[in-house]
């Protein structure tokens, strides 16, 4: 069976949820191959096996941490070139797709970004993308090489199918640019022991609604009550309410969780650019005519400064 290379993203062994996505895609395309770089490999394999690798390619060298993108993708080249796949697959992160976009290069392939679901078709794999601030889905196929796929994060649920996992060391070798750019110093994100934005499974977002900083305290602690990461709109963030990491739409991050609550978000086409792949939308908004409301599954006309509160309560109650 054709085999099909997915790209790890990792902390130090930990896999993250994109990757496993990754592996239950690829398995709609052939054997997933997994590409692990840095340290943890061993950690990472079990994990890999259960989701379907056949094969857990792994190297680890300084280079991977000590300089920017370009080692990463001399060991993906690397691994290209030992498994001949039918596709390579890479989360779409910001770092992944510029891992992905210099891979094209080298390789002479086309590339598809920010997919949103794969299948497999009878002239190679076919990807959907949600396209001009997601107002049209479309499907495309790479017509030159072997395609390169960033796919967005919740795009598929991770589904177990245990395999080999089989771990095999990858030779590859760094050319002189790859060490052009070094990485002089890191600052560690502060933790808000909330999921990350673009990951999350849930998200809750404020606007401009919200009326201020000190009121970004209720969307917190609903999000906190459903486990969700906190989202907010660029006039919220504009407005200097809230960091701009946290900001959705076309300027900001994109998401596609399984569930979206906009509250006091007016629905201007640059946030909706930014959500509207989410699978199941609700909005709390007190005017009755905003645009937001044509997208929604559920609409809430009412004021967030009631809403959110008994929502909050309503949701921390069934959890006890």
């Amino acid at each position: 069976m054709a085999e099909v290379l997915v790209y790890v993203d990792h902390v130090d062994g930990a896999v993250r949820k994109p990757t496993l996505e990754l592996l239950t895609l690829a398995r709609r395309l052939g054997e997933p191959v997994a590409v692990h770089l840095g340290a943890g490999a061993e950690a990472a394999a079990q994990t890999l096996g259960e989701y379907g690798a056949v094969k857990v390619l792994t190297a680890d060298a300084s280079e991977f941490a000590d300089y920017l993108v370009a080692p990463k993708v001399d060991a993906l080249e690397a691994a290209y070139k030992a498994v001949s796949p039918v596709a390579v697959l890479v989360p779409s992160s910001a770092e992944g797709k510029e891992i992905a976009a210099r891979l094209a290069v080298r390789i002479g392939s086309g590339i598809i970004t920010d997919a949103v679901d794969l299948e497999a078709g009878a002239e190679g794999p076919v990807a959907t993308q949600s396209v001009f601030a997601a107002s049209y889905s479309t499907k495309s196929r790479v017509t030159k090489g072997t395609p390169v796929i960033t796919v967005k994060p919740n795009s598929a649920a991770p589904e177990a199918a245990a395999a080999a996992g089989t771990v095999e060391q990858l030779a590859v070798s760094f050319g002189e640019k790859s060490t052009g750019t070094k990485v002089v110093s890191r600052t560690p994100r502060e933790s808000t022991g909330r999921p990350e934005l673009t990951e999350a499974a849930i998200v809750v977002s404020g606007g401009r609604g919200v009326n201020g900083a000190e009121n970004f305290s209720l969307i917190e602690s609903l999000a906190d009550s459903l486990g969700a990461a906190v989202g907010a709109s660029r006039a919220a963030v504009d407005a200097g309410w809230y960091p701009h990491t946290n900001q959705v739409g076309q300027t900001g991050k994109s998401v596609s969780p399984q569930l979206y609550i906009a509250a006091g978000i007016s629905g201007a086409i640059q946030h909706r650019a930014g959500m509207q792949t989410s699978k199941t939308i609700v909005a709390i908004n007190k005017d009755a005519e905003a645009p937001i409301f044509d997208l929604v599954d559920y609409g809430v006309v009412g004021d967030l400064f009631e809403v959110v509160p008994q929502l909050t309560a309503e949701v921390t109650s069934r959890k006890g």
